[in-house]
């Protein structure tokens, strides 16, 4: 009997995959069920991070037209983020895998997807007076798989020492302009319904800005930890 055709599903869920390597659960939290399905569907995750760029720089139009054109480059960290998974993911496709790409988007996708829902969370009241529950909803769980998809790099990724380094001086840069020492005017983060416009220049108002600055160091910090903790597991399952 003539084999049948595996049909476009299974043509699409065939492409190989780094294999998984025994790492410590807190480096490698997520299922391997769930890395191989999106490992196998790298495109379409490619083109969904693709579409999440798009649409984070439509959500920040407001945000730039209150920034100098000086600050752009760190109004709209998700979208950037993003745009760094997407292209990570192409790269690695490819055959082209760029540590320092892949080293952006594990700080970038760890630190903005678990940040925006800590802020969402933290200021619930005032998002949910200001922001149709669908997108608040969506914000929620779209940054959320953000991290998810930051814990699937180390498929294909060593993390080096360097690329570690620079990711942490491109997020440790974001930190202080967007908190303690703005490039032009005020300070960059991303505006929150607490803080209000006077002049079309955002008044960054305590103590929100206390918190939004704790949560975004924690989470720089987390994302340079578990980087170079799995530089060193990895490095010790092939030592072993």
């Amino acid at each position: 009997m003539a084999e049948r055709s595996a049909g476009p599903l299974g043509r699409l869920l065939d492409g190989s995959v780094p294999d998984r390597e025994t790492l410590p659960w807190y480096v490698a939290p997520i299922p391997a069920i769930i890395e191989d399905l999106g490992l196998r569907l790298a495109w379409l995750v490619v083109a969904v991070n693709l579409a999440g760029t798009a649409f984070g720089f439509f959500y920040y139009r407001f945000q730039f037209g209150l920034e100098p054109l000086l600050a752009w480059p760190f109004v709209p960290d998700s979208p950037v983020a993003t745009l760094f998974i997407a292209l990570s993911i192409a790269s690695w496709k490819l055959g082209e895998s760029r540590e320092w790409l892949n080293a952006l988007a594990f700080f970038g996708c760890l630190k903005l997807g678990l940040w925006t829902p800590y802020t969402l969370l933290v200021f619930q009241d005032a998002f949910l007076a200001s922001t149709p529950l669908w997108l608040y909803l969506f914000l929620f769980f779209s940054h959320l798989a953000m991290a998810v998809q930051a814990f699937v790099i180390y498929r294909y990724s060593e993390f080096p020492v360097w690329a570690v380094a620079l990711a942490l001086a491109w997020y440790g840069c974001n930190d202080l302009v967007d908190y303690f020492v703005p490039v032009v005017g005020t300070y960059h983060h991303t505006a929150i319904p607490v803080q209000p416009i006077v002049d079309g220049v955002i008044e960054h108002v305590t103590p929100a800005h206390q918190l939004l600055a704790a949560g975004a160091l924690a989470l720089t910090l987390l994302a340079t930890f578990l980087a170079l903790a799995t530089r060193v597991k990895k490095l010790e399952a092939h030592a072993g």
